[in-house]
């Protein structure tokens, strides 16, 4: 079995608009989401010259590209849409599942914190780039 992206499947919901989870579809051709690194230390140096260090909770920020025409550009525009009717923010959740290593992710209490309203126009559409600030992305049974 490869590792090719092209098989991922990624499934989001948000409590209170989207209670079944949504397959997200149509990503961007080199770019399905990413991740970013994930602090989970943080260290202080004394004067006297010992270093501390411990543990510290951060979100998860990930980021998640869809191609001009992707049929889940109407989650996300109907996900933004809502909260600015409510002048709120909906909570999400998820599932990434990955054929290639056969890893399954659960993500918790999400927050939709980057949305273009548009896509960049250039020779082609440009995909459009959503970010999620996430509570938690823990592995999760298969």
């Amino acid at each position: 079995m490869s590792i090719t992206s092209a098989n991922a499947v990624l499934y989001l919901g948000v409590t209170g608009l989207f209670p079944t989870p949504q397959k997200i579809q149509g990503f961007a051709t080199d770019d399905i989401y990413d991740t970013e690194a994930l602090e989970v230390g943080d260290t202080m140096m004394g004067v006297d010259g010992f270093l501390s260090g411990g543990f510290v909770y951060n979100p998860v920020i990930q980021g998640y590209s869809i191609m001009a025409d992707s049929p889940s550009a109407d989650f996300f525009d109907s996900w933004v849409g809502a909260e600015r009717l409510i002048n709120d923010k909906y909570p999400a959740f998820g599932t990434i599942f990955l054929q290639g290593t056969g890893r399954k992710y659960a993500m918790t209490k999400g927050f939709l914190v980057t949305a273009p309203v548009l896509p960049d126009a250039k020779k082609l559409l440009q995909p459009r780039k959503f970010t999620i600030r996430w509570e938690r992305v823990l592995p999760a049974p298969v």
